[in-house]
């Protein structure tokens, strides 16, 4: 990485994949960065994470090693014909095959209601039958799955260790006392740092958020969707013996009423990954994150399948996880404060596109940053990532909400064949995003040329 030529040195809050990604990003602009975590050494939480294809592009953008570290640890589905399916999309909930069969009859079952014994015999489900095949939905050649923290740790190699302060739990960002512009951090321990911009990467909770919108603003706290879901990792040659390969190596998506269970590898095949889904009005508990026991598990989904109940009697150590998300804030900067992934835009995973729009933040981020070259123009810089990267950012937000209700017959109802069409072009905005054109035209705004057009996509 070259030698920091840069006036200006940018604290990053936070060593998650946002942090990291951002900082190999800025080393190689030349820009003088440390990276504070709270933790006394970088690592992930969760099992399994997905990078679309314009995640993929951004790293390539960024740096080509960030790519390579991936692709060392990357996952895509392990049949041939399957290589480029995102997902293959199944009835997994019996009352959802039930309602197709009802509504064969012209007497549709609304909203997954019990009007009678839903554990039907399969051969009397009608044309829909549990476990059957609805839709796959092709996905542009570049995504994969990875263990985060296998993804995390290829990261750190890129980085100098002269770089990372750890055991530095964000208090408060304060203005420096000799009146340059330069923020202060408080951490936890009593230490404060001087710098000349802050770049809050500290996820879904982050104090930086909270800091820069306020408290008392709704935005600067995350609320809960009314969605939850159990996580669990299977061993591959389990998952085989009990589903079959083509099932168990591939990525699959099972619907339900008001629950959806997705499987898909990771490890290189050596692993599936399992996330069940499942709703709930409130979340009264402070953690977000509790041990969960298979008996709960399989009375959430009593009523599904016999291969969604097998998968869930095989997860191991499984966890279960509130689904929260932000509402859209008015700004991701103030001054010379700014937000990034999770902590700007933290959504439900329902689009497989979170982590990857961190990505896209730290390409579009840290290539504006490398345009600055004085301390009054990180101002312009923050300005301009703002204006193109916020509107794309929140529309993920109320996407993907969007997206796991259409998986629950929330959205379209039990009707598969809208279903079907709504999947046919819903992530073609995520996918297809030109980021090169993204980025010229933030540059246009930093450097004031008012005509450039800003796609809000809201």
């Amino acid at each position: 990485m070259s030698k920091p030529t840069k006036p200006y040195d940018i604290a990053i809050v936070g060593g998650g994949i946002a942090g990291l990604t951002l900082a190999i990003g800025l080393l190689h602009k030349s820009i003088r960065v440390t990276i504070y975590e709270a933790a006394a050494r970088f690592g992930e939480i969760g099992a399994g994470v997905a990078f679309g294809p314009n995640a993929v592009r951004a790293m390539v953008l960024i740096d080509p090693k960030i790519k390579e570290g991936f692709d060392r640890r990357a996952t895509v589905n392990q049949s041939e014909s399957k290589e480029d399916i995102w997902f293959d999309f199944r009835i997994g909930d019996v009352r959802l095959s039930k309602a197709q069969a009802r509504k064969a009859e012209g007497k549709p079952l609304d909203n997954g209601e019990n009007d009678g014994d839903v554990r039907t015999n399969r051969e009397e489900d009608g044309q829909r039958q549990a476990g059957e095949w609805v839709y796959e939905l092709p996905c542009p050649p570049g995504r994969g799955g990875v263990h985060r923290a296998h993804y995390l740790e290829e990261m750190v190699k890129l980085l100098p260790e002269s770089v990372s302060r750890f055991g530095k739990r964000l208090v408060d960002i304060s203005a420096a006392e000799d009146g340059n512009g330069d923020v202060v951090l408080h951490f936890a321990d009593g230490t404060t740092a001087q710098h000349s911009a802050v770049i809050g990467c500290d996820g879904i909770k982050s104090r930086t958020r909270e800091i820069l919108l306020g408290e008392e603003d709704p935005a600067a706290h995350a609320v809960f969707t009314g969605k939850y879901a159990y996580r669990g990792l299977i061993p591959m040659d389990k998952a085989v013996e009990a589903l079959g390969e083509e099932l168990a190596q591939n990525s699959q998506l099972y619907m339900g009423f008001h629950g959806h269970v997705l499987t898909f590898p990771i490890e290189k095949g050596k692993t599936m990954n399992v996330v069940a889904f499942n709703s709930r009005p409130t979340w009264d508990s402070d953690a977000w994150v509790v041990h969960a026991t298979k008996e709960e598990m399989l009375t959430d989904f009593c009523d599904w399948d016999t291969q969604v109940r097998t998968i869930i009697s095989l997860m191991q150590k499984p966890d279960v996880w509130a689904l929260f998300d932000h509402p859209p804030a008015k700004s991701y900067f103030k001054g010379r404060v700014c937000l990034l992934g999770d902590a700007a835009h933290a959504s439900t995973p329902h689009q497989g596109s979170g982590a990857g729009m961190a990505v896209e933040d730290a390409y579009i981020l840290s290539s504006l940053l490398a345009e600055a070259n004085s301390l009054e123009q990180l101002d312009e810089a923050f300005q301009a990532y703002d204006a193109i990267r916020r509107p794309r950012t929140q529309k993920l937000v109320t996407t993907s909400r969007e997206a796991g209700m259409l998986y629950e017959c929330e959205l379209t109802g039990d009707d598969l064949v809208k279903l079907q069409q709504n999947l046919a072009t819903r992530m073609n905005w995520i996918w297809n995003e030109d980021l090169e054109r993204e980025l010229e035209e933030a540059k246009m705004l930093m450097h004031g040329h008012r005509t450039a057009q800003i796609r809000v996509e809201i």
